[in-house]
């Protein structure tokens, strides 16, 4: 294989073969299904269609943090998508998600179905609908909103950037890797100065916009995504991110979150399917196999 600095850039791009690593079977240069395929429908008015990468955690979190709080109405029944194998190309799932990419969400509580995509959204749309999650009072609303849009703006370039280079890259390109690494470092710091200040990055409470950041930078700073990232990147320096991390899993709905459509792991935390709240303790993988 040639240097990458070798490459020269054609005058107009052709898409001749795949591209992205370990993910390459998921990209491509057009939009649309490749296939007719019908979502299932269960028995609960939101139905969730998602895969527990740390988007789709967001909102198996949000969901499961709902129900501890009370909010009957917040349940719901999540289906698995299955990326690597092209679920998300389906025409059914299209049809909720024109991006085709994980979570969706379809509300069926109403008269008229309503769809959601992007994990961000969906995490305002359900904390709007049950009035939990996102404060109302307009400095703290703006402050929560304003971490919430920093992880959907930051994550990029910790995931596609850093992650995709650092663990996934078919040839790892150092120029590539000191570029997202630097930028995921000044992340780290972004919020570990945040968290000397707050106990939460929205201040004094628990939000959407911790929920959003914890699975991204929260996993990254307890060594739990991209193998060794997490000493490559000396995450030992930004203690309050740790200390936040470490609040978050703590809490019960967080936990059961994470196990919500999770395919990799210990058997015993992954819940391929969840459509009851009995199902983690009766239908995880260590308990049906498969």
């Amino acid at each position: 294989m040639s240097d990458a600095s070798e490459y020269t850039p054609p005058k107009v791009w052709t898409w001749s073969k795949p591209s992205g690593g370990a993910f390459a079977n998921i990209n491509r240069p057009v939009a649309g299904p490749t296939h007719d395929r019908e979502l299932p429908v269960g028995k609960h008015p939101l139905q969730l269609y998602s895969l527990a990468t740390p988007n789709g955690q967001k909102v198996t979190i949000m969901l499961e943090e709902l129900l501890a709080a009370g909010h009957a109405g917040a349940e719901y029944d999540a289906w698995l998508i299955r990326i690597n194998e092209g679920d998300q190309f389906g025409s059914g799932f299209v049809a909720v998600n024109p991006n085709s990419k994980i979570p969706a969400l379809l509300d069926r509580s109403g008269s008229k179905p309503i769809r959601v995509f992007e994990s961000g959204a969906i995490l305002v749309y359900l904390a709007e609908k049950f009035g939990a999650f996102l404060p109302t009072e307009p400095a703290a609303r703006a402050e929560c909103l304003s971490w919430l849009f920093w992880q959907m703006g930051s994550a990029p370039y910790l995931g596609g950037g850093f992650g995709h280079f650092y663990a996934y890259a078919p040839v790892k390109i150092e120029y590539a890797i000191d570029r997202f690494a630097m930028e995921a470092k000044r992340q780290l710091d972004v919020l570990n100065r945040r968290l000397a200040e707050a106990p939460w990055l929205g201040g004094d409470a628990y939000t959407i916009a911790d929920m959003a950041v914890f699975p991204w930078y929260g996993a990254l700073a307890k060594g739990q995504v991209y193998g060794a990232a997490g000493e490559f990147l000396s995450v030992h320096e930004y203690p309050n991110v740790i200390a936040w991390a470490d609040r978050i899993l703590a809490r019960p709905a967080v936990r059961r979150g994470r196990m919500v459509n999770n395919v990799n792991g210990k058997p015993e935390n992954q819940l391929h399917e969840r459509h009851d709240a009995s199902d983690f303790d009766t239908k995880t993988q260590d308990r049906i196999g498969g």
